[in-house]
């Protein structure tokens, strides 16, 4: 069965799913035109999630996928979060600001409890994809048995090759190209593959259908991910600027004007790819001290670009972005999707 029929869509291409920038229209643009449509849960409580996936149901009758975060779980560092907190102390000063006296784990994983895999059974969408890892066994059994496809993003071949053997349907290759967060299972280690070499390797070794995702902001480009083995192509970057994605103005703004992306732990506590900003000229420097846990990074750096936003500096801001980001266009998401398709059959 191909990806097109087992997902029930007629292109192949998938919205990436953006915790932060996802919204249910943005989704369900997508999935009207005949692409994948996605939310980015990964942000969100059990209840909010239910909320936003009910909302796109009653926007779109056609398939879409669902996304959550599927980290291990850490206690927090209390000394490394106070030397970290202290490390930051000047940035909030710029602004008059006191930083927190202490931080919280603000993301929960998929991993904790049962509470997001009781929401994705009880609103059945058709597809539920990871990040960071993958859930446990008794959850992929109840996903399997409720007819719910399965995706985890693999950054490498031994993850893909655990993916695989956990009976997960569909592998996303993530290259070292996208942007956000890098869906390693290690934190400490990235094989950081360019997406083409990724999708190649997983190609020849695994046999679930692979999608290429990383540095994809056009037709071209995605026809190559297909020469190499991709059965479709991810576009997150591409989709940020559309008007029913919830990315704010000063977010839209730099995607036009800024076209230098670099990889930084600092923001959250895991690399992630964004434009170039204060993180990644000021603080992150070769003597900065060991970050917190993931998420509980996040939480300072979130109040952080809340006090700077107060003062109109959006230099803070996890403008998260791939490499591509220069080659961006401005089109809503069904003309996106109708260049793309357009691209793609064009010889």
């Amino acid at each position: 069965m191909s990806i097109l029929e087992l997902l029930e869509i007629k292109h192949p291409i998938f919205l990436a799913p953006m915790a932060g920038v996802s919204t249910p229209e943005l989704a369900a643009e997508v999935s009207n035109q005949g692409a994948f449509g996605s939310l980015g849960l990964g942000a969100n409580t059990p209840e909010t999630a239910k909320a936003e996936i009910l909302k796109t149901q009653a926007l779109t009758d056609k398939p879409f996928q669902v996304n959550f975060f599927c980290h291990q779980p850490e206690q927090l560092d209390e000394q490394k979060a106070q030397q970290w907190i202290e490390y930051i102390r000047p940035q909030f000063a710029k602004f008059g600001a006191e930083p927190p006296t202490e931080l919280h784990c603000i993301y929960p994983s998929f991993l904790d409890n049962d509470d997001f895999l009781n929401v994705v059974l009880e609103t059945n969408p058709k597809a539920v994809s990871f990040h960071f890892g993958i859930p446990h066994p008794h959850q992929i059994q109840a996903l399997k048995d409720a007819g719910i496809v399965t995706m985890v993003s693999a950054t490498n071949l031994i993850e893909a090759q655990q993916i695989e053997v956990a009976g997960i349907d569909i592998i996303i290759a993530q290259g070292i190209e996208a942007g956000g967060h890098r869906g390693i299972f290690n934190k400490h280690f990235d094989a950081a593959i360019r997406t083409s070499h990724l999708v190649q390797l997983i190609s020849r070794h695994c046999k679930c259908p692979v999608v290429a995702a990383g540095g994809i902001m056009n037709g071209d480009q995605a026809k190559l991910m297909f020469k190499q083995g991709a059965s479709a192509a991810q576009l997150g970057t591409a989709f940020v600027q559309c008007r029913s994605s919830n990315a704010n103005a000063a977010y839209r703004k730099t995607l036009f004007s800024q076209n230098i992306t670099q990889l930084s732990a600092s923001l959250s506590g895991r690399p992630a790819r964004g434009l170039l900003g204060t993180w990644h000229t000021q603080i992150d420097a070769p003597n900065r001290p060991e970050l917190p846990e993931y998420p509980y990074t996040y939480d300072l750096t979130k109040q952080l670009i809340s006090v700077a936003s107060q003062h109109n500096d959006p230099s803070y801001g996890a403008f998260w972005a791939g490499m591509n980001v220069g080659q961006i266009r401005e089109l809503e998401a069904a003309d996106l999707i109708n260049q793309l398709v357009l691209e793609i059959k064009t010889n």
